[in-house]
């Protein structure tokens, strides 16, 4: 795991806080499959992670933030994060019917040169 790939998933994570999906679109491959955290199951390409998102935001106000990194036997980078899903006033969730709610989970990255071919999300452990 180099100090560059932490440095652009950091900035992953702030783009993503900030609702800049243009500045992570330009890391993700054509044909990235991304872990739908909402509905289950993966997206794929570029224009469907920028869909999902633009629904996901519609609905709840996440925020991500990153407190450990380490890079597991295959070579991917996983990341802690700690997840809090707000409502669209910013209040935190009542009674919410999709799968988001504020917890501590693990993104694990897959990387191919300097693009994200594959992300995936598992519950930490």
């Amino acid at each position: 795991m180099s100090k560059d790939d932490v440095q652009m998933i950091k900035r992953i994570y702030h783009s993503f806080n900030a609702r800049d999906i243009d500045d992570i679109l330009t890391v993700l491959s054509e044909d990235v499959a991304w872990a739908n955290g909402m509905e289950g199951g993966h997206v794929h390409g570029r224009e469907a992670v920028r869909d999902y998102w633009t629904r996901q935001w519609a609905v709840v106000s996440p925020h991500v933030e990153p407190v450990a990194f380490e890079e597991t036997e295959d070579g991917a980078i996983a990341v802690e994060v700690i997840q809090s899903v707000f409502d669209l006033n910013g209040r935190p969730l009542e009674g919410q019917t999709h799968g988001l709610k504020d917890k501590t989970v693990t993104h694990i990255f897959r990387m191919e040169g300097d693009e994200i071919v594959r992300f995936d999300i598992r519950d930490a452990l």
